[in-house]
């Protein structure tokens, strides 16, 4: 491998694991994914331009659309309207998780690139 390859799948560890993070958070009340939200930010500049950026962007709108939905959700509730946005978003969140693991192991782009690139795959 070479050191551009070699840094490619130490960068890949860093995505694996926020994807687990992320899904850890259901069981520790959301607090893994925000260390998983911090690494995406810590590790950015690293993967800019590879074909991990893609992933790093679903994780970081994973969370913050995650987390913008559960507190709307949470506030609702007085008014009922909570008990149908809660399960929706988890839902969601499910899904966006297992999509982005997917596509990780298939070693694939999030978004479809408009260059035709493979960007280093």
């Amino acid at each position: 491998m070479n050191p551009d390859q070699t840094a490619l799948q130490e960068l890949r560890k860093y995505t694996y694991l926020v994807y687990i993070l992320q899904a850890l958070g259901f069981v520790t009340g959301g607090l893994t994914s925000l260390v998983g939200v911090i690494i995406n930010y810590i590790k950015d500049e690293d993967v800019r331009g590879s074909w991990l950026d893609s992933h790093f962007q679903w994780q970081k709108a994973t969370f913050w659309y995650g987390l913008l939905w559960t507190v709307l959700g949470i506030l609702t509730t007085w008014i009922l309207v909570g008990y149908l946005v809660l399960p929706v978003v988890t839902i969601w969140l499910i899904y966006r998780i297992a999509r982005g693991w997917i596509y990780l192991v298939d070693g694939k782009e999030m978004y479809q690139q408009t260059t035709g690139e493979n960007n280093g795959r």
